[in-house]
C-alpha cells in the first residue's frame, strides 16, 4: 500500500475499508495529504476528506485536425511505408541467410520504395490542393485582399464604361 492509503479500524458492524486520503494540490498516489494523517481522537477532518479526481483533463489540441483527404492520404502513406521497410528487411535477412528468395524480396523492395515515394509526394500534393481549394485564411493585411479589391473596382467601373456607351452619351452627363 502507498502512503496515501491507509485502512482504518473497522466500525460497529462494518467492514474495514480503503479510505485515500490525499489533498486536491497532490498529483501523485504516494504524496501523502497535509496534516499528517487524522484528526482528534483518529477521526478523519474535513480537509482529509476523499478526493475524487476525474480520470482525465481535457486539453484544447495545439493543432487543428487535419483535413479528411489529407488524413486518408496520410495514413496510406504510413502503411505503404511500414510495408516497404518490412520487405527491405526480409530482403536483408534472405541474403545474409542464402535463401532463393533474396532476389524476388528485392526486387518488390525496390517496387515498393517506388509506390512509397508516390505515397509520400501524394500527401503534399493533397495537403496543397486542399489549402488551394478550402483553406485561404484572409486576414486583414492579406495581399491577395487587397489584390481582389482592386479587381472588383476596376470591373465595376468597366462595367459603368459600357452602361454609358450603350446609353449612347459620350461620357456625357447633362444634355446641352
Amino acid at each position: 500500500m502507498g502512503t496515501a492509503e491507509r485502512r482504518e479500524a473497522p466500525t460497529e458492524g462494518d467492514a474495514a475499508h480503503l479510505t485515500v486520503r490525499r489533498s486536491p494540490e497532490a498529483r501523485d498516489h504516494d504524496i501523502p495529504a497535509h496534516g499528517g494523517g487524522t484528526g482528534p481522537a483518529g477521526r478523519a477532518t474535513a480537509e482529509e476528506q476523499p478526493y475524487n479526481r476525474p480520470l482525465w483533463v481535457e486539453e484544447s489540441a495545439r493543432r487543428r485536425r487535419m483535413p479528411d483527404p489529407v488524413r486518408t492520404a496520410a495514413v496510406r502513406a504510413v502503411l505503404i511505408i511500414a510495408v516497404t521497410l518490412i520487405q527491405a528487411m526480409v530482403a536483408f535477412l534472405c541474403t545474409l541467410a542464402g535463401s532463393w528468395l533474396t532476389f524476388p524480396m528485392v526486387l518488390s523492395s525496390v517496387a515498393s520504395t517506388v509506390a512509397a515515394t508516390w505515397a509520400a509526394l501524394d500527401v503534399w500534393v493533397t495537403r496543397q490542393v486542399w489549402n488551394q481549394r478550402n483553406g485561404v485564411v484572409s486576414v486583414p493585411s492579406s495581399t491577395a485582399r487587397a489584390l481582389r479589391r482592386e479587381r472588383r473596382r476596376a470591373r465595376r467601373q468597366a462595367r459603368a464604361q459600357q452602361r454609358i456607351r450603350r446609353r449612347g452619351g459620350a461620357g456625357q452627363l447633362s444634355h446641352s
